[in-house]
C-alpha cells in the first residue's frame, strides 16, 4: 500500500482564488480592502518566514496586510499597548500577535497578550471568548492550523463522522480546537499527549490519526493502523545529518535537498507511514499551506462582520 498524498497546498491555492472575488467586492463597497495586522516580537527565524509568507499571500489575495515589528527587548507592556492601538484600528479588521514571543517576556506574556485582543479581530481563534464559543460550537473564529485540517478532511472526501480520531498533542494553538472540530463532525476522540501510556498501541486504533507534537519522525509505520488516514501538523527544520539520515535513506532527494542546503523541514511523521496509511499529509506542503488560508479566510470574515455582513 502507498499512501494517497493529501494536496494541501493545491487546496490553499483553490481557497485563495474562492476568496479573491469576495475580498475585490468588499474593496469595492467600502473603499478600502480587508485589513490584516501581524504582530512579531524580536527576529525568530522560522517566525520571520511564516509572517512573510502571511504577508505575501494577504497582498497576493488583495487584502491591506500590514507587519508591526517590535524589537526583542520589547516589554509584555509594549505588546500591549499596541495590541489595544490595532484593537481601535478602523483599518485593521484581524490582529495576530505571531508565536512564539521572546523567552525572556516571561511564561504568562502570550496568554496575556492573546487575551487583550478583542475577539471579533481574533483572526487567530486563540482569546478565551473564541475559544470557549468553539467547545459550544459555535466561535466566530477557530485557530486556523486545526481549521485547515478539517477542510482538507472533507473537501477530500475522508469520512469523519463516527471514526475514531486520535490527536497527538494538547496544544491551545492545535491540540485543543483540533480535538473539538473532530468531536463537532461526531468523531470519537481521545487527546494523546506526553504522558499517555502506550502510545503507540493507542494510535494504531485510529482511523484518522493527527500529530501535532514538533518531534521529528515521532510517528512510525507501528503508530498507524493499515488504511488510516495521517494528518502531519509538524514542521521541523533539522540541521543534523545523523537525524535526517534516521528519516530518508542514501538516495532519497530530501536526502540530497538537505547535502544541498544544509537544512531540511520534516514533520512529526516518519516516512515509512507512507507504506501503510491510505491517506497522509506531506510535509512541506500539506497541512502549513491551509493555515494561511484559513487566516485569510478568517480575516475577510472579521471584514464582513465589521460592517454587519
Amino acid at each position: 500500500m502507498t499512501a494517497r498524498l493529501l494536496d494541501g497546498l493545491g487546496l490553499a491555492r483553490r481557497i485563495h482564488g474562492e476568496i479573491r472575488p469576495e475580498v475585490a467586492a468588499f474593496a469595492a463597497k467600502h473603499g478600502r480592502p480587508p485589513g490584516l495586522a501581524i504582530v512579531l516580537v524580536g527576529a525568530d527565524p522560522a517566525s520571520e518566514v511564516y509572517v512573510r509568507n502571511k504577508l505575501r499571500s494577504g497582498a497576493e489575495i488583495g487584502f491591506r496586510a500590514d507587519l508591526e515589528r517590535l524589537p526583542a527587548s520589547a516589554t509584555t507592556a509594549d505588546v500591549l499597548a499596541l495590541v489595544r492601538r490595532l484593537n481601535a484600528s478602523p483599518v485593521h479588521d484581524g490582529v495576530l500577535v505571531q508565536s512564539p514571543l521572546p523567552r525572556a517576556m516571561g511564561d504568562d506574556a502570550g496568554q496575556r497578550i492573546f487575551d487583550a485582543i478583542v475577539p471579533s479581530k481574533d483572526v487567530d481563534g486563540l482569546t478565551p471568548v473564541n475559544m470557549g464559543l468553539l467547545v459550544q460550537k459555535r466561535a466566530q473564529f477557530v485557530a486556523c492550523t486545526p481549521s485547515g485540517v478539517v477542510e482538507l478532511l472533507e473537501r477530500e472526501g475522508i469520512q469523519i463522522a463516527g471514526r475514531h480520531a486520535v490527536v497527538i498533542g494538547r496544544s491551545d494553538i492545535v491540540g485543543k480546537p483540533m480535538a473539538l472540530l473532530l468531536l463537532h463532525r461526531d468523531a470519537t476522540v481521545t487527546i494523546a499527549h506526553s504522558r499517555t501510556r502506550n502510545l503507540e498501541a493507542l494510535c494504531r486504533q485510529a482511523d484518522i490519526l493527527v500529530a501535532a507534537v514538533g518531534r521529528p519522525g515521532l510517528v512510525t509505520k507501528g503508530f498507524v493502523k493499515p488504511g488510516a488516514t495521517v494528518v502531519d501538523v509538524g514542521i521541523n527544520s533539522m540541521t543534523d545529518e545523523g537525524t535526517v539520515l534516521g528519516l530518508f535513506p542514501e538516495g532519497h532527494r530530501r536526502l540530497a535537498l538537505f547535502r544541498a542546503k544544509g537544512s531540511v523541514l520534516v514533520g512529526d511523521v516518519h516516512p515509512e507511514v507512507a507504506e501503510v496509511a491510505g491517506a497522509l499529509t506531506p510535509v512541506p506542503g500539506g497541512v502549513g499551506p491551509l493555515t494561511i488560508a484559513m487566516l485569510m479566510r478568517n480575516t475577510l470574515h472579521a471584514a464582513l462582520m465589521a460592517h454587519g455582513a
